[in-house]
């Protein structure tokens, strides 16, 4: 009897590692730091035996993992350049998108500043170098400190563009490695300013600001009134198919925009 218990034993627990799947994540912070950890762990309260490795290091490090093939879902913050997608064909890899949410990119700074918002030509000068002390844009005199994310990430892409006109950041701006280290660091700097996603404009020691009077928002976002929206996305290698397929169909699905909703994006439908 003992012997067959044992014989059980190791059948079921052998029967247990051939039904578990691993779905490798790697990617953006905005979407990888919050939104895909919650999702994730949903899904696999849904479906037993699913596990997950998340790493969030940064769009461009998403969109080279789809292309290498170290990961089923490649997160984005930004869309992938031209030369991605060509060094992706290259590889035999066919880089598809789908949109996971959208975000709008808020401006924020200590808590305690008396700044009660900037125009888009203002956030230009600060992030730019042109404008380097508070009084210029009505607040009291101080040096201004830049907070802003590293070259990895999708978010210092697009602010780029969405803010900045293409031009280079200030050289005395400090590059972060996530949206949770310009909080950190804009919350205990009276001087500071910064730019983060959605999920983490409400945190605390900040306040997010508004540019030409609109706020990131569901409404905004959607309506396109706020300046610095845009999308996020997973890469697949062409259509996605297995455990991929079904996660990203979780994603969309009724909880799954809740749970996106609850962080702070705005759920695509």
């Amino acid at each position: 009897m003992k012997k067959l218990f044992t014989l059980s034993l190791a059948a079921l627990m052998t029967l247990s590692f051939i039904q578990a799947e691993k779905l490798v994540i790697k990617g953006s912070d905005t979407l990888g730091a919050k939104l895909v950890p919650q999702l994730a762990e949903a899904f696999k309260a849904a479906n037993p035996g699913t596990t997950f490795e998340i790493a969030a290091e940064g769009s461009t490090t998403g969109i080279a993992a789809i292309t290498d093939g170290t990961a089923d879902i490649g997160m984005s913050s930004r869309r992938a350049k031209p030369t991605e997608m060509s060094a992706a064909t290259a590889k035999g890899v066919s880089m598809k998108p789908t949109i996971v949410c959208y975000d709008g990119i808020g401006i924020v700074v200590n808590a305690a500043s008396p700044l009660k918002g900037l125009t888009k030509s203002q956030v230009e000068k600060i992030f730019t170098g042109d404008v380097t002390d508070w009084s210029a844009v009505g607040a009291p005199a101080g040096a201004i400190s830049i907070y802003t994310r590293n070259t990895s990430s999708g978010t210092y892409s697009d602010f780029k563009e969405l803010a900045m006109k293409k031009r280079d950041y200030a050289g005395s701006s400090q590059k972060m490695a996530g949206n949770e280290q310009i909080v950190a660091e804009v919350s205990k700097n009276k001087n500071g300013i910064g730019y983060v996603g959605m999920a983490y404009i409400k945190e605390a020691g900040i306040k997010v600001l508004p540019v030409d009077g609109a706020v990131p928002s569901k409404a905004s976002v959607l309506g396109k009134s706020y300046p610095y929206a845009r999308p996020t996305f997973f890469y697949t290698n062409g259509d996605a198919a297995g455990l991929a397929a079904k996660f990203i169909e979780f994603t969309h699905s009724a909880p799954g925009m809740k749970i996106t909703e609850q962080v702070g994006f705005v759920p695509v439908k």
